[in-house]
């Protein structure tokens, strides 16, 4: 998977040249017609010229997402690399599981206690109070978002990893510093092997 990853990467690198952090004004609505087809599986991969995040996976463990995160803990029924793989639905972004097992879904909390955390729940164990589950969407350039806006990831995350948070106009999100701003693409996964992914 992460070979096919950076064949996609390898083939976007013109375009994400001059990749800079997501507008916030943008809107969360598609543009146009997305690569990623209904109910498509796909990875995310960061888009942020020159940082140690370009061409970056994302990986899930303990609730959360990452970037550079060599250990999941995920277990697959096969192998993705260590990458996580997701689907839309309704707005909702999830994560690729196993046939009966509970669904994993992302939520963000952009208040003033969240500043842009991000996670996922697991079946019944619930979101934070001011967690948010729906607004993602994939725009024509293949390009993730929530309610209109970008993300950032911040260093300092376990295994040497970066956090991934949604960008809630704060620089600095839960006191971290070096956070950088990139470009989520969405990299459809053809045959993907369900997870379940590792809880906090």
């Amino acid at each position: 998977m992460f070979a096919k990853v950076f064949t996609a990467a390898t083939l976007l690198t013109a375009a994400s040249a001059g990749c800079v952090r997501p507008s916030s004004t943008s809107s969360a609505a598609p543009s146009g017609p997305t690569g990623i087809p209904a109910n498509g599986k796909f990875g995310i991969m960061a888009l942020r010229s020159a940082s140690p995040i370009h061409f970056a996976s994302t990986s899930a463990e303990g609730s959360h997402l990452y970037l550079n995160a060599p250990e999941t803990g995920a277990v697959c029924t096969g192998d993705n690399g260590g990458s996580a793989v997701f689907y839309l639905k309704d707005g909702g972004l999830y994560l690729y599981t196993t046939d009966g097992a509970p669904a994993q879904q992302m939520w963000v909390d952009r208040s003033g206690m969240g500043q842009g955390i991000t996670g996922y729940s697991t079946g019944g164990q619930g979101v934070p109070r001011n967690g948010e589950t729906t607004g993602f969407a994939i725009d024509s350039n293949n390009s993730l978002s929530f309610n209109g806006v970008g993300f950032l990831a911040c260093p300092g995350a376990p295994n040497g990893g970066w956090s991934i948070w949604v960008d809630a106009g704060i620089s600095q999100p839960g006191g971290h510093e070096g956070c950088l701003g990139f470009s989520a693409r969405a990299v459809e996964e053809s045959s993907p092997f369900p997870c379940e992914y590792s809880q906090q």
